[in-house]
This record gives C-alpha cells, structure tokens and sequence, in this order.
C-alpha cells in the first residue's frame, strides 16, 4: 500500500498549487522508492518513457528555441518586414499563410507549423502589424482579435487540408468506420474527395478575411477624417 503515496503526493501538491511537472516528478520518485526500486531503475524508466515517447517530446524542446529567439527581437523583426511590404494587409497575409498551410498539410507536414511554432511567434505579430498599417492604433481587444484571426486561419488550414494527405490517421479513421457499415473505400479515394472541401474552406475563410480587411480599411479611413469642420478648415 506504500506505493499510493504517489498519489496522495499528487493530490497535496496540486491542492497547494505546485509546479505541476515537479509535483509529478516527485510522485514518480517516491512511488518508484516506495515499490522497493533503487534510484538507478528509477532513472532508467524515466529515460526509457522519454525515447519511447521523443516524438511527442520534441515540440516541447522547440519551445525554448521560439522562447529565445522572441527575446532576441523575433517579433520586432516581423513587425519590420510587414513595414516594408507595399499593400500588405491582414487579410492578404492571413490568406497567404492559410494556403501555405494547406498545402503543407496536404503533403503530410503538419508539425512544420502552429500555434507553438509559427503563430505565436511570426504569424500574429506580422498580422497585428499590417493591421495597425490599416486601422492605426490598436486597442486590448482588437489586438486579441487579430490574434484569435491567425489562430483560428491555422486551425482551418490544417484541418482542411491534412485529409488530402493519404497516410494521416483521420483517412485511416473514416475508412475504418466505414468499413464497419460495409461500405469499403481506399484512402486514395478519400483523399481526392477531400479537395473540394479544402477548396470551400480556402474560399469561405478567405471571404471572411476579406471582410476583416474591409472592416479595419474602414477603421482606418474613419480615424483620418477631420473631426470637425474647423479641423477640415
């Protein structure tokens, strides 16, 4: 019964608020030393977890990577090149990036880009950036809309396009179950049946963000006008 300390160790620490890892950690420790393990076997099973498990491991080491070059001005550089391109607009760019994300994920490159790696570091600051060029100055809640635009063009651009992609488990999900109702297809034949729907997605989410750029022109049109007719004058 010693090896539940683990668990009672997991409970306390999360009540009292510890770091998580941490608090997950120790309970593996003690519950391993509880079980009559020395600390070599211990370690041992920690390291053989981690190469069993190094392709989930991986996105977390980039992580410190992303975090380092934002502090090295990662984002100031983006928000320099939005500067320097002419016409450049949120939605043009979100655009861009949709199909780019598309296409990647068509050919089975789904881990190249995301909300970790590409759009908090890239993604949102240059769409914050071109849309201050087209509506001036932002407020708290603008900001977090745009934000929540390069997300969610992420999410569309993945989800849409990654079922053109022959061996990704979605296929191979929706031909198991419908194998189940006998109805038997080859994941070829889903796949080319997922383009149209990639096409739709690329067409309706890029008419919505044609609409965010009339909506921040719009914006921005609004605040150059004179206030009064003595400013005009």
């Amino acid at each position: 019964m010693w090896v539940l300390l683990g668990i009672a160790l997991i409970v306390a620490g999360f009540l009292l608020r510890f770091n998580p890892l941490l608090v997950i950690l120790a309970s593996a420790i003690v519950t391993g030393l509880a079980a009559g393990l020395d600390p070599l076997t211990i370690l041992s099973a920690f390291g053989k977890a981690f190469n069993d498990l190094r392709y989930v491991s991986v996105v977390w080491v980039v992580l410190p990577v992303i975090g380092l070059l934002e502090t090295h001005g990662l984002q100031e550089r983006a928000r320099g090149l939005i500067d320097r391109m002419r016409g450049a607009t949120t939605g043009r760019f979100l655009t861009f990036y949709l199909l780019a994300r598309q296409i990647s994920a068509a050919m089975g490159l789904i881990s190249v880009a995301g909300h970790a790696q590409t759009v908090r570091p890239l993604v949102a600051p240059i769409a914050e950036a071109a849309a201050e060029k087209q509506a001036g100055a932002l407020d708290e809640e603008q900001r977090d809309e745009i934000k929540a635009w390069a997300a969610a063009t992420d999410n569309v651009g993945v989800f849409f396009g990654e079922d053109i992609f022959l061996a990704i488990g979605s296929i191979l999900l929706i031909k198991g179950l419908l194998e189940q109702y006998g109805i038997l297809l080859e994941p070829l034949q889903l796949s080319v049946w997922a383009i149209p729907t990639a096409i739709a997605a690329l067409l309706i989410h890029g008419f919505r963000l044609w609409r965010l750029d009339r909506r921040l022109n719009a914006q921005g049109a609004k605040a150059h006008l004179p206030e009064t007719a003595e400013d005009a004058a």
